[in-house]
C-alpha cells in the first residue's frame, strides 16, 4: 500500500488510540498471559512490540526479565511511557531497532520469544516461527501472530489492495508451518468480528479526528486518503474473509 506519507507517522496516527496495536482484544491478551506459565526471572522477548502492552502484563504477572524490539520512532515513545508508568523499567528493556537485526546474548536461551503481527520482520510466518525457536530453549514458549483467510478472498478486494492471495494461509495452515518448524502447538487464540471492528474502526477515528484538528499539516491528505481506503476495503471484503490469530508453541 502507497501511503504517500511517512509509514511509522501514519500508524502511528492511526493506532493512537490502540492499548494493544494488533485485531485481539486487550481482554484475550490478558486471558492469553495467564496460560503462558513463565518461571519468575524467566526471560522473554517480543520482536515488534508495539506500545510494549504485552510485555507489561507478562512482566506484571510473572515478574521476568523481558526485552522489546521497536522500529517504529513514534510507538517506542509510547512503549517507554508505558514501561516507565508502570514502574517496570528496571525490568523491561526497549531497544529501537529492526527486530530482524536482534542476537540475543545466547542462543536457545529464552523463555519466550514472541512476534504478533508483524511476520514481515522475519519475512513470512514460516520464518518468524523459525528465528524465534533459535532464540528459545527447549521446553520454551513461541508466541507469533499472524493473519489467515477464513475464505478464499474476492479478487476485486485483491485487486482493490494489491495483496497477493498466498501471502496468507488458513488458520489449520498457519498452525501446521509450526508444526513444520519443530514446534508442538499449545493454544490459539482468534481475533472475533467483534475484535476485528475494534481494531479498525480505532484506525478510522483516529485518522479522522488528527485530521480535523491538525489541518496544516501536509500529510492529512494522504493520511486521510490511505485511512478511507482501508476501511473500504475491510468493509466491502475484509471482514468477510480476513481472519486473525495468536498460535502458542512450545519447543521441544
Amino acid at each position: 500500500m502507497d501511503l504517500g506519507m511517512d509509514m511509522w507517522k501514519y500508524f502511528g496516527i492511526t493506532h493512537t488510540d490502540h492499548t494493544v496495536m494488533n485485531p485481539l482484544s486487550l481482554e484475550k491478551t490478558q486471558e492469553l498471559v495467564g496460560l503462558l506459565r513463565l518461571p519468575e526471572g524467566g526471560r522473554v522477548l517480543d520482536v515488534a512490540c508495539g506500545k510494549a502492552e504485552f510485555l507489561c502484563l507478562a512482566a506484571e504477572a510473572y515478574r521476568v526479565m523481558a526485552t522489546g524490539i521497536e522500529l517504529s520512532p513514534y510507538t517506542i515513545e509510547a512503549a517507554r511511557k508505558n514501561v516507565e508508568t508502570r514502574g517496570l523499567a528496571d525490568r523491561i528493556e526497549l531497544l529501537h531497532m529492526d527486530g530482524g537485526e536482534y542476537k540475543p546474548k545466547a542462543p536457545e536461551s529464552l523463555d519466550l520469544a514472541s512476534c504478533i503481527g508483524a511476520s514481515w520482520v522475519f519475512q513470512n510466518h514460516r520464518g518468524t516461527l523459525a528465528a524465534l525457536t533459535k532464540m528459545t530453549r527447549p521446553g520454551g514458549l513461541v508466541l507469533a501472530g499472524e493473519p489467515f483467510w477464513m475464505t478464499d478472498p474476492d479478487p476485486e478486494y485483491l485487486k482493490f489492495t494489491g495483496d497477493d492471495p498466498n501471502m496468507f494461509g488458513s488458520h489449520a495452515g498457519n498452525v501446521t508451518v509450526g508444526e513444520d518448524v519443530g514446534l508442538a502447538l499449545l493454544y490459539t487464540q482468534v481475533a472475533s468480528p467483534d475484535d476485528w471492528d475494534r481494531y479498525e474502526g480505532l484506525q478510522w477515528q483516529a485518522a479522522e479526528r488528527y485530521a480535523a484538528d491538525h489541518p496544516d499539516d501536509p500529510d492529512v491528505e494522504a493520511l486521510l486518503r490511505s485511512a478511507r481506503r482501508s476501511r473500504d476495503a475491510y468493509l466491502r471484503w475484509g471482514r468477510n474473509c480476513l481472519g486473525w490469530a495468536l498460535y502458542l508453541f512450545r519447543k521441544p
